[in-house]
């Protein structure tokens, strides 16, 4: 493991944009304080440092730009042809291509993913939104047969459920969003966003972006603040007619909870302990990081994050041995430092959060392997935890069973293909999950057993819109992308016409 001390400086777009007093609210075309008039502080997890001040919105800012969603839903928005929309998708992914690393700069020092990795992600969000853009000009009902008697036609239509509420986690806003923005633009709903206050600075810059590309006043708009307090009004709100929502799965039943207010829509990916088998036939070459970074890519802080690596007893030695040592490659530093594999957890409460996690697995007795402590030296400033690896993992153990959100990997050695099954299905959760094998036959033995809702075979993390990933269990409901994603943001209207 290698870390690096320096700290390079942001373009000069996203340090004009980091230097404003305040960012505000983004409310029917405009950037507007809170009601209230109270702000608060984002941090730069690579420093430890003051970023910048957010807007503390409450309820009252809620309201405000749920209206505002409103009357765009219903004023010229709704004129809108499929075509219209398709081309302002279109012209939205041409800015975003243009202007991506000024975002990616901005996303990395408020959240702390490196900026190498963030970079990677541009051909998923460019696809991302190439992707909307065509549902835009997909949607459609049906003419349907009948038997009612006399000159009856019977069709249905798809229309646009109103006003969506989009409650983002801070783990990767800047694409994050865009499954609710892409969505919202393609069926010609309107959007209220609330970003975690963690990370809201992408969230905030995209409104703007989408302003200045042509997106109508109200369509689309942000409130900042806190979750108990911005993110609740929003879920309770009685004139929000659906709610998006990524985050813990404890966060997510008081979504539920404030959802029945007006019987809400909802879509929710919560949260995961996925289970990555790693069989004895498997391509180590290729099994060894694709685990390793499985669980370790942007710092652990993934909901579907194979945390779990179950690895058949036969070969754990030669595994782990072979895992350590890739570990050891790893270079963590700063979020703007382009040579980094691995940037910080995004604020004290989550570094905390995850050395309590490791403490709680020395007690209960796994052997810490590798890592097991928070970086000191230079970077003893941020929010920096070594890359950790526990062994001699039990399913019973709470690093095995809780979501830590970080760093920490746990092998569970199994002996047979029935008990590695057996080992991933016994969790609460059913997010995630992948098989190493080169046998067909062994890798769709697991696909088919496992409970959960994406699988990958000889890899791990793959997402494409077109086919759309989702939960079970305690890992929420509802697609990501695929025709299932767009169904969510519309209505089927049934129309019976008597001639």
């Amino acid at each position: 493991m290698t870390t690096f001390q320096q700290h390079a400086a942001p373009s000069e777009q996203a340090r004009a944009f980091l230097a404003r007093a305040a960012h505000q609210h983004f409310i029917d075309g405009e950037s507007v304080p809170a009601a209230s008039g109270q702000t608060l502080t984002t941090i730069d997890p690579s420093t430890g440092e003051e970023l910048a001040r957010l807007a503390a919105g409450d309820r009252a800012d809620v309201d405000r730009a749920v209206r505002a969603a409103r009357r765009a839903f219903n004023g010229q928005w709704s004129t809108w042809t499929p075509y219209g929309r398709q081309a302002l998708l279109t012209r939205i992914g041409q800015i975003l291509d243009e202007r991506f690393e000024e975002l990616i700069q901005i996303e990395a020092m408020d959240m702390g993913a490196p900026v190498s990795r963030l970079r990677g992600s541009k051909p998923a969000l460019l696809k991302m939104v190439s992707f909307f853009a065509a549902q835009a000009a997909s949607i459609s009902g049906e003419t349907l047969m009948n038997g009612i008697p006399g000159d009856v036609t019977t069709m249905t239509l798809k229309a646009p459920v109103g006003v969506v509420g989009g409650i983002i986690p801070w783990n990767g806003p800047l694409n994050g969003q865009f499954w609710i923005i892409g969505a919202v633009l393609a069926s010609g709903c309107t959007a209220v966003l609330k970003p975690s206050e963690e990370a809201s600075l992408s969230v905030l810059r995209v409104a703007e972006i989408l302003c200045e590309a042509g997106v109508p006043a109200g369509v689309v708009n942000v409130v900042t603040g806190r979750g108990q307090d911005a993110g609740h009004a929003l879920a309770a709100h009685p004139d929000v007619d659906r709610i998006a929502f990524t985050g813990s799965t404890q966060t997510g039943r008081s979504i539920i909870e404030a959802s029945t207010a007006n019987i809400k829509k909802l879509q929710l990916e919560l949260g995961g302990k996925s289970a990555d088998i790693v069989c004895a036939d498997a391509d180590l070459g290729k099994a060894v990081p694709g685990a390793a970074m499985g669980v370790f890519a942007n710092s652990g802080q993934i909901c579907f994050a194979g945390t779990r690596v179950l690895v058949q007893r036969s070969i754990v030695d030669e595994f782990t041995e072979r895992l350590l040592a890739f570990t050891d490659t790893l270079r963590i530093g700063p979020s703007l430092d382009d040579t980094a594999n691995l940037g910080p957890v995004v604020s004290q409460a989550q570094l905390d959060k995850v050395l309590s996690y490791i403490d709680v697995g020395r007690a209960d007795g796994a052997e810490l392997l590798r890592g097991g402590g928070r970086l000191d030296g230079e970077l003893a400033g941020g929010y920096f935890v070594q890359p950790t690896v526990f062994g001699g993992v039990t399913n019973d153990m709470r690093i095995a069973r809780e979501e830590i959100f970080g760093p920490v990997l746990s092998i569970l050695p199994f002996d047979d293909l029935d008990e590695a099954i057996a080992i991933a299905n016994d969790s609460e959760y059913g997010l995630g999950g992948a098989v190493w094998s080169q046998s067909l036959s062994t890798a769709l033995r697991v696909v088919h057993g496992v409970h959960t809702g994406t699988m990958w075979v000889n890899c791990y993390g793959h997402i494409d819109p077109l086919v759309g990933f989702g939960g079970t269990k305690m890992s929420g409901y509802g697609s990501k992308g695929s025709a299932a994603h767009m169904d969510t943001y519309l209505y089927t209207k049934s129309v019976y016409m008597e001639l």
